[in-house]
């Protein structure tokens, strides 16, 4: 049976007809998709950064990112469990020192989170150096106020349009098994599609308490809605079974956290995913910079 061409789209219907095409023509399509932007033997690993507490001094960051750096990760990401950064001064100077060392000493692109930011606090980020900002807008517009009051979706969206500005890269991700409805992964999708700027990653995070989630479906769509972007298995993929990690691979994820822990889950470790990626026939790429790549 010939597979079915699919185009990439950002309408609605459009996106809603390729989330509900069978998985067989979807996964076609995300391979050649895949294959156009990306290399398909290539995967890379991103230390995950330490644990929410107060800030920690430079000196334990310098130790916590020589590790993931000598086991070949090539960015390193720290995060504070912040809501914005409103009276923060002191904070944002640590935090840019950090990144201004992990930069220049070890060579390694970083990205951090700590909540909301406005376009002065993303430039300060971006000139000491700074490759990438995390900001979530994790499902829905519709079920965003159902599993989140701290902050509202358009505060969610305006903090990323403030990172885009400062030239920062986005990095946006999902979260499955919040309770939400097929729709509600189609308005997900289609708030990404229809960006003025696409983000440089898409993490991808499974509920870890709620087993079965059929992630590698809604994965197939990412890639034919946003080609260039990176698709990353992050929080909760040492829940899933190899074969599952490899279909994920197949339907467009070349990139995965790796560490000791993810947010506030365990990780699989780089050791175990470096022998994983051998038995796939894959190899690490050096970085994902597409500056650095000439893309």
């Amino acid at each position: 049976m010939r597979p079915m061409l699919i185009q990439m789209t950002t309408r609605a219907d459009e996106i809603g007809a390729i989330y509900r095409t069978p998985l067989m023509d979807p996964l076609f399509n995300t391979q050649l998709q895949h294959r156009k932007h990306h290399d398909p033997t290539e995967s890379s690993c991103y230390g995950t950064g330490t644990k929410p507490e107060k800030i920690v001094d430079l000196e334990i960051v310098k130790v916590a990112a020589i590790s993931p750096k000598e086991k070949g990760s090539t960015r390193f990401c720290m995060g504070a469990a912040w809501r914005d950064m409103h009276e923060r001064k002191s904070g944002l100077r640590k935090i840019s020192e950090m990144v201004k060392y992990i930069n220049d000493e070890l060579k390694m692109e970083t990205c951090v989170t700590l909540g909301m930011v406005d376009e002065d606090q993303a430039k300060q980020l971006k000139d000491a150096g700074l490759t990438a900002y995390n900001h979530n807008i994790d499902t829905s517009p519709e079920h965003y106020p159902k599993v989140i009051s701290t902050r509202s979706y358009e505060d969610r969206l305006q903090t990323i349009k403030h990172v885009q500005k400062a030239d920062l890269k986005a990095c946006i991700c999902g979260i499955l098994s919040l309770g939400e409805t097929e729709d509600d992964h189609l308005g997900f999708l289609h708030t990404l599609a229809t960006m003025n700027v696409h983000p440089e990653s898409l993490p991808i995070n499974r509920l870890v308490d709620i087993k079965g989630t059929p992630i590698t479906e809604k994965m197939t769509n990412l890639p034919l809605i946003m080609p260039k972007a990176i698709i990353r298995l992050a929080a909760g993929r040492y829940t899933m079974r190899e074969n599952e990690r490899f279909l994920c691979s197949m339907a467009g994820s070349n990139a995965i956290f790796t560490g000791e822990q993810m947010l506030t889950t365990a990780c699989n470790g780089r050791d175990e995913d470096i022998a994983m990626l051998r038995r796939w026939g894959m190899k690490p790429i050096k970085s994902f910079s597409k500056d650095k790549l000439g893309a």
